[in-house]
Parts: structure tokens; C-alpha cells; sequence
């Protein structure tokens, strides 16, 4: 399908939090190695916020992406929340701020740590509780900043597909960013979300693909959503699993190539937080995935059977 981007984006890019320090720190010497393979295996497209890390993970990717080689990737990241560093320098408190002076702090801030003049997406970044203050200032501001030539693309990205199909109603955006909400287990973004993106030409970044890691490695300490895994849940992906062992298929691979099966989509980003990260999750997203799986997939539910039919 066309969408509204100016730019195609690359189908699959990695998501910076875990270079952030998401659940547990990152050596410098790993996090290097992390964008190294990423270049390696021509991945070009890299999504990163002000959050991840109190601004670690832009830092980093300052720093590490022009010595890895990738002289023109494709950088999103997001807006909306201001870094408040403690007098000694310190991270300190993260705040909400959707007026236009805190769009643009945010953004001038982003563009220092990432050593850049601009970015290619910019997202209003968890703005589920915030429309007064979105459709009043935060819109209109990252529209200017659009039409000032400082970021190319604007949109949204959150984790609830309801009131991120209410944006994307009510403003014209080039791209949403959705995670979680579009997997092998959770297909909440279907109803709603993803036919409204394909009539309005909207591009569709998936993220969370693995349900915070669940549907990479289904173990009992494995995280489900960010909280320790239900019963029921951990049930399901090991069927999963199971389901894809008879087809030789990994399960990772399922998982991020499920997305693709929606027209809507545009790119899926996974995160990363080691080079053998970027490796497993490059090799899934290329492993062939024959129909005869999507159809068994479908026959018990982690695939909406209508996506077969297009």
C-alpha cells in the first residue's frame, strides 16, 4: 500500500531502550558492538527517546553510529517528556511537557546527544492521558517543526491501540508507532488501529513483537508486557512454539514476521542489547516462514484468520 512518509523506511530497525539501560545496564564496549552488527547486517533504521536511559541510548547512538559505518541511518525518536538532571549532574526526574516550548527543548535536546541536525521521525511519546494538551500545543508544534525542515515525519507512538487510533483520527500523521499490541499474542491493534492506518495512508511501526521478551524465550522467569508472565500466557507461547518446531521454524521468527502480514505495516523494531541480539533477530526476521504455518498458526488463534485472505 502507499503511505504518507516521505521516505520508506527499512523493514526492520532496532529499538534503543535496552542500549538505554532497560532491566539491566550495558557495557560501553557492548553497546558498540550492538550498533556494529546492527551495521553489519545493513540495518539502517534505529528508534531511540529521550527516556531511554535519561538520554543514554541517544548519546549512544551519537556517538557509535559514524563509527560503525552508517553514515545514513534513519532515526525516530520522541517528544514530550523533558530530562530534569539533579544539580550534580545526575539523571533526575522525567516531566511531561506538551507545550510548544517543551517540544522543542525536547527535541534541541535530542538533537545534541544524537550529534545531529535533524531527525527522520519525531513521536509524541506516551500521550494517552494528555488530548487537551495535544490537540492545543504538542500537534501543532511538531507540525511546525515538520515545515521547519527539523524533523521529516511526525506521528505518535504509544502501547494502547484505542486511544492511538483516536489520534490518528483526529490529526493527520505520517506514522504511528505501536508496541506490543500487535503480536502472536496480542492482537488488539487489529480492530481498530490498523484498518484506520491503511485507509489514511498512515505507516505503521510495530514494536514489542516478543511481549517483552516472552515470545523470544518462553520460560517461567520470562517477562509478559513489562510484569512476570501469567500461567495462561506462558501456556500459549510455548504452544506456540510448539507449533512452529513442526515446521522447523523458530519461534522468533514467527513473532517478527507476524506484523508483516498487515498491509498497514511498515517496519517492525525489536530491541537490542548485544550483537548476538542483533545477529538472532536479523536471522529470524529472513528465516522462511511457509503459509502452511501462518494457516495452523491461524487454526488456533495467534494468527486473526483474515490476514490469510488478503
Amino acid at each position: 500500500m502507499t503511505h504518507r512518509l516521505p521516505f520508506a523506511l527499512p523493514r526492520l530497525g532496532i529499538g534503543t531502550a535496552p542500549l538505554g539501560g532497560l532491566f539491566e545496564e550495558v557495557a560501553e564496549e557492548e553497546a558498540a558492538a550492538t550498533v556494529e552488527a546492527a551495521a553489519r547486517a545493513g540495518i539502517r533504521y534505529f528508534d531511540t527517546a529521550p527516556r531511554y536511559g535519561h538520554g543514554q541510548a541517544e548519546r549512544r547512538l551519537g556517538r557509535l553510529l559514524g563509527p560503525a559505518g552508517i553514515s545514513d541511518p534513519v532515526i525516530s525518536t520522541k517528544t514530550g517528556w523533558l530530562l530534569r538532571p539533579k544539580p550534580d549532574g545526575s539523571p533526575g526526574e522525567v516531566v511531561t511537557d506538551w507545550t510548544e516550548r517543551g517540544i522543542r527543548e525536547s527535541l534541541e535536546s535530542s538533537l545534541t546527544r544524537l550529534g545531529r541536525d535533524s531527525v527522520d521521525i519525531l513521536y509524541l511519546h506516551d500521550p494517552d492521558d494528555y488530548p487537551d494538551d495535544i490537540r492545543r500545543t504538542a500537534y501543532p508544534a511538531v507540525r511546525r517543526l515538520r515545515d521547519e525542515g527539523l524533523i521529516r515525519a511526525i506521528g505518535f507512538g504509544m502501547n494502547h491501540s484505542a486511544q492511538l487510533a483516536a489520534y490518528v483520527d483526529e490529526f493527520e500523521v505520517d506514522v504511528v508507532l505501536i508496541a506490543g499490541r500487535f503480536s502472536l499474542l496480542d492482537h488488539e491493534a487489529l480492530d481498530t488501529l490498523l484498518p484506520l492506518c491503511a485507509r489514511t495512508g498512515t505507516a505503521v511501526v510495530v514494536g514489542g513483537v516478543f511481549n517483552t521478551g516472552l515470545l523470544a524465550d518462553p520460560s517461567p522467569d520470562a517477562m509478559f508486557n513489562y510484569r512476570p508472565v501469567p500461567a495462561e500466557a506462558l501456556h500459549r507461547a510455548r504452544r506456540c512454539r510448539a507449533l512452529c518446531a513442526e515446521y522447523g521454524v523458530p519461534l522468533p521468527a514467527a513473532a517478527i514476521q507476524f506484523p508483516y502480514l498487515h498491509p498497514a505495516v511498515a517496519s517492525v523494531v525489536v530491541g537490542c542489547r548485544s550483537a548476538a541480539e542483533v545477529t538472532a533477530n536479523t536471522e529470524a526476521a529472513r528465516f522462511p516462514v511457509p503459509d502452511a504455518l501462518w494457516r495452523r498458526l491461524a487454526d488456533e488463534g495467534f494468527v486473526p484468520g483474515r490476514l490469510l485472505s488478503r
